[in-house]
């Protein structure tokens, strides 16, 4: 659209006045209108592919097709179709195996595990506060400088190195062998590009402490949601702790100062943006959950949605020009190109050792990583970028901490009575 615009400008330049121009260049500052920018470049990927594989299914090209292009079409739009389950016992038994194993190298393996989720995710989240909220090429106090802007590309240049990264695991190492349709992914690609894209844009509008908080609060809406929806039951635990983090969110933002953020509309719009992180992001891992009834590696997942997700903001970026725009100010700031790889890399590799992670220690032992990995981001944060955290606010925070370790814990407790109880049930 900004091109057209500017072609407009180069042909008829006595058409559009000075205003005019001034208000374009304004609506670019709009996230909601750069949201539906990128919305629509997604749309000329996704409308093509979805009459194509309409076509593909309607004319029942399974059976009737043939040609080089064949093998290429049944993977991507019809799979082997055969969904088997979960790889939960290859978890098990990697789990199982490393049970058997001396507790020393398990501890080693541990300490492993959570300090390459640690430096990953710390790193990645420092760097990510300082390109979306400070500018790059300020070399004196009076100058301004000049601040990156487009959260598209950043999330473009983490999918990149993912789906590098993730190709090149396949290769080495052994992967059973893939059944699910490759289109399927695109959903859950878009859902995590727009969550990814709103986890970026929201720093502009709030405090990154604020969006940890609401990031950790995730629990509350998914209980309503499930509550309402699906007509789920809950645990008194379960109501307990979404209490309190409710309680402890609410204190920390009550108290929290407004001299970065004085306006109540930008205010208004970082919150919005939050809950739509929350809501793409609970599609992603609801949709990946029913992905995974095909047999499928974690790193295969990860293959998959990157690809998907490195071919629409790639194509959105090329169609707004904003691709070579973002590509000229990594020429120019060579600081920011660093930055982005960088952060691109502890997005990677932060993925792998999640996987990792989980494969060999469980969910609850890499929830509790995660969950400390995000108190000591707010405390990191505070310090780099200087956020003032009230005596209520921190109070606030400690409160959701407590509430997601005592979860935790009681899930855990849960599963393991569960397990307790099945041999007495398989006697009797």
């Amino acid at each position: 659209l900004s091109r057209v615009w500017q072609l407009v400008l180069l042909l008829f330049p006595s058409t559009v006045t000075a205003e005019e121009s001034s208000l374009l260049d304004g609506w670019h500052d709009v996230w909601l209108f750069r949201f539906l920018i990128n919305m629509l470049g997604y749309s000329t990927i996704i409308i093509p592919g979805y009459l194509l594989i309409s076509y593909f299914k309607r004319t029942n090209y399974i059976e009737t097709g043939s040609g080089i292009c064949y093998p290429l079409i049944k993977t991507c739009v019809f799979g082997s179709e055969t969904k088997t389950g979960l790889l939960d016992d290859v978890s098990v038994t990697s789990r199982n195996e490393g049970d058997s194993g001396s507790s020393v190298r398990q501890a080693v393996k541990l300490v492993f595990c959570a300090a390459g989720l640690q430096a990953s995710y710390l790193t990645w989240g420092v760097l990510q506060e300082r390109v979306m909220t400070r500018s790059y090429g300020a070399t004196t106090t009076e100058t301004e400088g000049e601040r990156f802007k487009d959260s598209q590309f950043l999330v473009f240049m983490n999918r990149i190195l993912a789906l590098t990264v993730s190709g090149v695991w396949c290769i080495l190492f052994k992967q059973p062998r893939h059944g699910a349709p490759m289109y399927k992914y695109s959903f859950a690609s878009l859902s995590n590009i727009l969550s990814s894209w709103c986890q970026y844009e929201a720093l502009k509008y709030i405090s990154f402490p604020t969006q940890v908080l609401a990031k950790a609060s995730k629990v509350i809406p998914v209980m309503l949601m499930g509550k309402i929806v699906s007509r789920k039951s809950y645990e008194y635990w379960e109501y307990f702790t979404a209490m309190l983090i409710s309680v402890g969110v609410s204190m920390f933002l009550l108290s929290s100062t407004t001299s970065k953020h004085p306006s109540t509309v930008t205010t208004f719009s970082g919150i919005v943006i939050l809950v739509g992180y929350i809501v793409f992001d609970s599609f992603t891992s609801n949709w990946q959950d029913n992905l995974f009834k095909y047999k499928m590696s974690s790193v295969q997942m990860m293959f998959g949605v990157n690809l998907f997700s490195c071919l629409f903001t790639v194509g959105s970026l090329l169609e707004q020009g904003a691709f070579f725009d973002s590509l000229a100010f990594m020429t120019r700031h060579s600081e920011f190109a660093f930055h982005a790889v960088l952060l691109s890399v502890c997005s990677a590799c932060g993925q792998l050792f999640i996987f990792y992670t989980i494969n060999q220690f469980g969910a609850a032992v890499f929830t509790i990583i995660m969950t400390l990995r995000q108190a000591i981001a707010i405390l990191l944060s505070c310090f780099l970028y200087g956020h003032a955290v009230t005596l209520v606010g921190g109070f606030g925070v400690a409160v959701v901490f407590l509430a997601l370790f005592l979860r935790v814990y009681a899930r855990s407790r849960m599963k393991s009575g569960r397990r307790a109880a099945q041999p007495l049930a398989q006697k009797v």
